[in-house]
């Protein structure tokens, strides 16, 4: 009985610890692709920008799944309990986003676009368990990439 609680305590406290210390380190990598991606615009809009006379335009998208770890878990089952907002689930699809759309970017410089319009985000859980508990969160970013013809 004691080795259980001993082995849950390890796993929360490593959860907490090495959990943590992948967040930062993934934070520290989307903002510094942030700053190189900065120069292509993305816009949710539909239209094209009215100075734009043509270009060639392709879907480009990006997808990601991130896994939560074992303390997130917990701290969220505790959350369910007594209400409110789950911030451990907020930084998970917070990153997964950001994520997506990052790689949606490279997608589409690599096709040589100035910019993408129309982007859009859809977010997916992915359940495991009898209890259909929250494993992963996957997020695909897609819209289209614009490269200016040049005549």
């Amino acid at each position: 009985m004691y080795l259980d609680l001993y082995i849950f305590a390890a796993l929360l406290v490593l959860g907490f610890f090495f959990g943590r210390l992948a967040e930062k380190k993934h934070f520290k990598s989307i903002i510094a692709r942030e700053k190189k991606y900065r120069q292509l615009l993305t816009f949710s809009g539909r239209l094209l920008p009215p100075d734009l006379d043509r270009a060639d335009a392709e879907l480009v998208g990006g997808n990601v799944v991130i896994s939560i770890d074992y303390f997130k878990r917990i701290a969220a089952g505790l959350r369910s309990i007594v209400g409110g907002r789950v911030t451990t689930y907020e930084s998970l699809l917070e990153r997964a986003r950001r994520e997506a759309i990052l790689r949606m970017k490279e997608a589409a410089i690599a096709k040589g676009a100035t910019m993408v319009v129309n982007v859009k985000l859809e977010t997916s859980s992915i359940t495991k368990g009898k209890g259909q508990q929250i494993g992963c969160v996957e997020v695909y970013a897609y819209g289209t990439a614009l490269s200016p013809i040049l005549t």
